[in-house]
């Protein structure tokens, strides 16, 4: 057996970012930027009033509450010719050009209208209410820069800049393969000895949950040449391919010995140091070095690795700097079994804010690489290193899969 440490090296070590590539702004969120967005626009770009109200001069109120003649009203969208003069005030809406003349707003609040004009109540300050050009966003600032991963706000800004596209890494395409002669899609009937494909639907969930593209490449047979075949039809369409079982060591066992012809010297089939999850195959295929992903195939087996090795490369592979999912030390509410087989032990917990303002393990869910139902409420997933207390009360290290789930501190 290799540690994980070392298996997770190699795979890291594997894969580079994606070249990067012009996408609609529309599709960018949760792209990471490729290359510097600077601004061309200022933002706002035009001085404007941040309230309904008047637009008026500043020196007019100097002295307190004064009556202004109302000579016109502004809307968004207008382009005030107008010039203000002294003694008047103009009607004006949030978003509208503050006309020539004008330096400050009074609120439609604070107003009296009658036959007569407006009554301001009192003194306002030049620039109150007032948005000025490039408040927000001057030209030339750089709004993102290589790394920066776009959120809906970024698309917002964008948008604010007039750009269709923006250059980002893409999301990568990765294709997911079943393969085993016993396995049955969703929706067909089951025969003696066949099992439902339980892991292709798992794959491709997490896959467009991580915010990849996911390719569903069907199941192939427990052939050598069926799944080479579908193997190199998902490496010439993606820039990932993701398959499960096969590569363990039964007698039909072939992934790992396809995954190896296909990658050459730049394959390897390890057995990790971990449960569930040992049998493990990777390589890299072809002139686009297109990383493929060997996992066992029982269901919790799959989950685990697919957190271990796949997303972290394929984020990788996305630009993120941050590749790993969030962990942080968490204090046990219940005991676990210490392991005494050498393994790191991978156990799918739940976990929330306690009373005393840490993160508790309140509930650890049945072990089993086949028990893909009992880990499906969890929010989390303990690392268990043989050699360590895990006694009620002692801390341990959890990989948080959901943070939302764990609600305020």
């Amino acid at each position: 057996m290799i540690e994980l440490g070392e298996a997770k090296a190699f795979v890291l070590g594997s894969v580079g970012a994606l070249e990067p590539r012009d996408v609609a702004i529309s599709e960018a969120c949760g792209c990471v930027v490729a290359e510097s967005v600077v601004a061309v626009e200022a933002v706002p770009g035009f001085t404007n009033s941040s309230m309904d109200g008047f637009a008026l001069r500043s020196g007019d109120t100097a002295r307190g509450a004064t009556r202004l003649s109302v000579v016109g009203s502004i809307h968004a969208g207008d382009a005030p010719t107008r010039h203000l003069e002294s003694g008047q005030a103009m009607r004006i809406m949030t978003g509208a050009p503050l006309p020539s003349g004008a330096d400050c707003v009074c609120m439609i609040e604070e107003t009296v209208v009658d036959e007569a004009g407006v009554v301001i109540p009192r003194t306002i300050a030049a620039g109150e209410f007032v948005r000025r050009a490039g408040d927000d966003i001057a030209v030339g600032r750089v709004l993102f820069s290589p790394g920066d991963v776009l959120n809906p706000s970024s698309v917002g800004v964008l948008a604010g800049q007039g750009l269709p596209t923006v250059r980002v890494r893409p999301r990568p395409r990765v294709g997911v393969l079943s393969t085993g002669n016993e396995l049955v899609s969703t929706g067909e009937a089951l025969a003696p000895g066949q099992i439902r494909d339980l892991n292709r639907p798992l794959l491709l969930a997490l896959l467009d949950e991580s915010g990849f593209t996911p390719v569903d490449l069907g199941n192939a047979r427990d052939t050598p040449d069926a799944i080479a075949e579908s193997l190199r039809h998902g490496v010439a369409s993606c820039d990932a391919v993701v398959t499960t079982g096969g590569v363990s060591v039964g007698d039909v066992d072939f992934v790992k010995l396809v995954i190896a012809e296909l990658g050459g010297d730049d394959a390897r089939w390890m057995q990790v140091a971990i449960k569930p999850g040992k049998p493990f195959a990777f390589s890299v295929v072809g002139p686009r070095r297109v990383p493929l992903f060997g996992l066992p195939g029982n269901p919790v087996s799959t989950r685990v690795s697919f957190e271990l090795f796949v997303r972290p490369a394929l984020r990788k592979m996305a630009g993120h700097r941050v590749i790993e999912r969030l962990a942080m030390d968490a204090v046990l509410d219940e005991a676990l079994e210490k392991p005494s087989d050498g393994k790191v032990h991978l156990v799918h917990v739940n976990i929330g804010w306690g009373d005393d303002g840490r993160v508790h393990v309140v509930d650890a869910r049945r072990r089993g690489s086949h028990l893909l139902n009992a880990v499906a409420g969890a929010n989390a997933i303990a690392v268990v290193i043989e050699g360590t207390s895990f006694d009620v009360g002692d801390v341990i290290r959890v990989i948080v899969l959901d943070p939302n789930s764990l609600g305020a501190p």
